[in-house]
């Protein structure tokens, strides 16, 4: 006959120990859990200063420009993006449950080739997610740029998560763009309600796959009036330059009242207004960048502020540019990278219109579609200075001397100086005594 007796009373011996030992293993856990995930933290929510991919890069084009390309963006240190569909990646669902990813591979691993921080803007969505057929992908700009049928929504949102399985080493997603496809057509606003229903559903799902990724919105276009105009125009964000357009305000403190969460707020926009206008002049429009970005910063009590986008030349978006010479568009983007850490960016990525041909105002480097393609230009090295100077983290002193007519920002190591006339001029920054070119864009090390 079993003693069962006897059995209880030998669990009942081994109880105390048993307590002990998981009262020591739950305090063990609760340690770990307060410390954070040893292997896999939150990566930072700020990176810094880099640049978007669009329909031509180096992932394509003669063998050896496409080589000399990738040796150009070698530790440069600046994040790429890379969008979820259209500038350069192939539609990634043409049909529910079917995926293409090829293109976006390459331009992944572009990223990851050349040391760079990969970042994807969950934009735009496949056509049978907005009215069109399975299977047919329409890449008129009409079609590309309409956002999802809010039926849809889910689907978006699972697409992400379906991305952001597949890409594991990208950290940080930027949610839709520029607010496309969300006008109020009835009441002639921003249908800010529904992308931020959109961001919200795409944000959780996200998380669901890594609560460490790094998410962010509204990616919404600050555009502004010209100084004078009182219709429509926002009477607090304002100065010389004009003001925010009062419906871009108010769809920006929806989404922030109403969104579940945000790692760090996403804006674009450009210094120059609706109308293409430069005020008072190129130099002194790119404060807009920092009044704005000090209000945003404030409206989010202080969240990491990115910039999708950000341009100083009239006719960026669409890359037509206006015919500036390069020492004059490198000395104005000079301006309005130091106007956006001013205003407390921290991450910035620049547009960049590479083409399969020269000329290429504003590019990087020589188009790899051509024989001698992959080299530096002008740009790139402007921005890679930027970012290894000034990147996130940077602490901003005060440079004595006549800064008229100048842009200087420094922190303790170095100072960069724009100077922002057609003709060459002296001046004395930092107790140095300076020679600069027309449109010269100086570095100076201190200390």
């Amino acid at each position: 006959m079993r003693d069962h007796g006897g059995r209880r009373a030998a669990a009942g011996r081994r109880r105390p120990a048993l307590l002990a030992a998981a009262l020591a293993l739950a305090l063990l856990l609760l340690a770990a859990c307060s410390s954070g995930p040893p292997d896999d933290p939150a990566p930072p929510a700020e990176l810094g200063w880099g640049f978007t991919h669009t329909q031509h890069s180096a992932d394509a084009g003669e063998d050896r420009a496409v080589r000399r390309a990738r040796t150009t963006l070698e530790n440069t240190g600046l994040p790429q993006v890379q969008h979820l569909m259209g500038w350069g990646s192939a539609n990634p669902e043409p049909r529910p449950g079917t995926y293409d990813f090829a293109a976006m591979d390459r331009r992944i691993a572009l990223a990851e080739e050349t040391g760079a921080t990969p970042v994807i803007t969950l934009c735009c969505a496949p056509d049978w997610m907005k009215g069109g057929r399975a299977g047919r992908t329409d890449w008129s700009a009409k079609s590309l740029e309409r956002a999802p049928d809010p039926e849809h929504f889910a689907d978006f949102a699972r697409l992400a998560a379906t991305t952001a399985r597949r890409y594991p080493q990208v950290r940080h997603y930027l949610v839709w763009n520029e607010f496309k496809g969300f006008w109020n057509e009835a009441e002639g606003r921003w249908d800010h309600e529904g992308y931020t229903e959109l961001y919200n559903q795409v944000r959780r799902a996200l998380k669901e796959v890594d609560p460490n990724l790094r998410v962010g919105g509204p990616y919404l276009v600050m555009d502004s009036f010209p100084p004078g105009r009182t219709e429509g125009a926002s009477r607090e964000v304002r100065g010389d330059w004009g003001a925010l357009d009062r419906r871009t305000v108010d769809a920006f403190r929806y989404w922030n009242r109403h969104k579940d969460g945000a790692d760090f707020v996403v804006v674009d926009g450009s210094s120059y207004t609706t109308d293409g206008e430069l005020v008072p002049d190129a130099f002194a429009a790119t404060t807009k960048f920092t009044d704005v970005g000090r209000w945003v910063r404030q409206e989010t009590g202080g969240l990491p502020l990115w910039w999708a986008e950000y341009y100083v030349e009239p006719g960026d978006g669409d890359d037509q540019r206006a015919g500036w010479p390069e020492p004059r568009r490198r000395a104005v983007h000079a301006a309005g990278l130091a106007a956006l850490a001013r205003g407390g960016a921290t991450t910035a990525f620049y547009w960049n219109p590479e083409r399969t041909t020269t000329p290429c105002p504003g590019c990087l480097w020589r188009p790899t579609h051509l024989p001698d393609g992959g080299t530096p230009l002008p740009m790139l090295d402007l921005l890679a200075r930027f970012q290894r100077e000034f990147g996130p983290g940077t602490r901003f002193t005060a440079v004595p001397g006549d800064t008229s007519g100048l842009t200087v920002l420094a922190d303790d190591r170095a100072a960069l100086v724009v100077n922002h006339r057609a003709t060459a001029r002296t001046v004395r920054v930092d107790g140095t005594r300076l020679r600069l070119e027309a449109y010269e864009v100086r570095w100076v090390e201190r200390g």
